[in-house]
């Protein structure tokens, strides 16, 4: 493997194609997870569409359990990341003890939390009677494993941060294999089902928490996880600047309730459990094209951060550029890929006809705007990884508000099916909203981060 990456030197568009690369295959691989998972239980004979849909149910819930692993580690990785621009390696040691310290306490105290709560959220994630069973199954095992999935998740943000991207890409890939391998023997070889897809899951992510833990302990990382140092105020940084990016995968749990429940509600018993089905496999194309965003925007988030700590605002301009240049690419390929491909795709889950045809249509509709929600995936988390956590939140939170009030609005007004337009309605408008805001703001910030004095 490749050694660190020197995030203040070298051209920008050499370093952006560096660090998104591995991060958008990391991104890409990570989504399998869940993917996989429900192409196989998709095609469990006999109850293959019901088990689909409980776990669709679960799919919130685990976005739900992983934000907390953003949440830290996201947070964390950006002040490491100043720290580092500043030369600051004491605090940036810090910072890594305190963030390993929390992901400690969150995955025990989680753990016992949602084995606690498991039931209600299912219900409240839109389970049926029918879909309940294998929902609570898959969940159930899921969560035994959270200190894993937490600790592969958080901590990998802390390799790719030091300049290590194709260390943090081989993190999620080893998870990713192991699923790959582990799914089709405990589903269909040893008869488990859907307890066999969550067993398999869990013990991949267990690989991908090894390896981490295994590199920030070994000697190539500069900053490397110690003991001791802990701070409040400093856990309080950290959680401040990863609330942002928490509350985004937050809230996509409470979007997928408030879709799941409106599809239950309005699709009735005859068509409810229908619609969840190809809303879950709607979702997971949607998730092959938005984690690889999300790696682009979220993977180059270090070179941000490192450049303002050093107080080199032309290159953190001149990275947002190029990053965004990169994203269009992808987005504009992908939306081509969703008006002629989707078909293939479909097939993986179901070969019923009715519910392929109504699962193309709904990725046509998804994708409509997926090309202006680059603008939306860049400027948020530039803003994000430049401290302005709260501008970003606000930004994000707005594209989320509008979806859920139009998955709610639209069905009422027309039919079941039309809650699937709350996606490029939503994509469209706070696309444009972030643009004119990050135009706002985004200089004048630089400017005054120009006037600093680096300690």
């Amino acid at each position: 493997m490749k050694t660190q990456t020197d995030l203040g030197e070298g051209r920008i568009p050499f370093l952006v194609l560096k660090l998104a690369g591995p991060a958008m295959i990391a991104q890409f691989v990570n989504v399998l997870y869940s993917i996989i998972d429900r192409m196989y239980i998709g095609h469990i004979p006999g109850d293959g569409a019901l088990a689909l849909a409980g776990a669709g149910v679960c799919g919130p819930i685990v976005t739900l359990l992983s934000s907390f692993g953003t949440l830290i580690g996201l947070g964390g990785s950006i002040l490491l990341s100043i720290r580092l621009g500043e030369k600051n390696i004491p605090k940036a040691k810090q910072i890594l003890a305190n963030s390993f310290f929390m992901l400690c306490i969150f995955s025990a105290v989680l753990t016992v939390l949602f084995l606690i709560i498991k039931d209600r959220l299912l219900w409240w994630f839109g389970a049926s009677t029918a879909t309940f069973p294998y929902a609570d199954t898959y969940l159930t095992i899921y969560t035994f494993g959270t200190f894993f999935a937490l600790m592969a998740l958080g901590l990998n943000y802390f390799i790719s941060c030091q300049g290590f991207p194709v260390y943090g890409m081989a993190t999620v890939l080893i998870g990713a294999a192991a699923n790959i391998i582990l799914d089709p023997v405990f589903i269909f070889l040893f008869h488990m089902g859907v307890a066999g897809a969550a067993v398999a899951t869990v013990i991949s992510q267990m690989l991908s928490c090894a390896f981490a833990l295994r590199f920030l302990f070994g000697d190539r990382p500069p900053v490397r996880i110690s003991f001791g140092g802990y701070d409040r105020k400093l856990m309080g940084r950290i959680l401040f600047l990863g609330v942002s990016p928490f509350l985004i995968l937050a809230t996509d749990s409470v979007i997928q309730i408030v879709m799941n429940t409106s599809l239950q509600t309005f699709g009735g018993p005859s068509q409810g459990d229908k619609l969840i089905t190809c809303a879950t496999i709607v979702q997971s194309y949607m998730q092959l094209i938005t984690s690889p965003m999300l790696g682009i925007s979220g993977g180059t988030q270090a070179l941000i951060s490192y450049n303002y700590g050093a107080c080199q605002t032309g290159r953190v301009k001149s990275a947002e550029r190029w990053i965004l240049l990169l994203m269009l690419l992808f987005t504009t390929l992908m939306f081509f890929v969703s008006r002629l491909l989707p078909q293939f795709f479909v097939v993986f889950f179901t070969t019923e006809p009715d519910y392929m045809k109504f699962s193309v249509w709904g990725i046509r509709v998804f994708t409509m705007m997926i090309i202006p929600l680059s603008f939306q995936y860049v400027l948020v988390d530039g803003l994000t990884a430049m401290e302005r956590p709260k501008t970003a939140l606000a930004l994000s939170l707005f594209r989320k508000t509008l979806f859920t009030a139009l998955v709610v609005i639209l069905p009422v007004i027309f039919s079941a099916k039309t809650a699937f337009f709350a996606e490029p309605l939503s994509d469209g408008t706070a696309a444009l909203i972030s643009t004119t805001v990050f135009l706002l703001v985004a200089d004048r910030h630089l400017k005054k981060r120009e006037q600093q004095v680096v300690p």
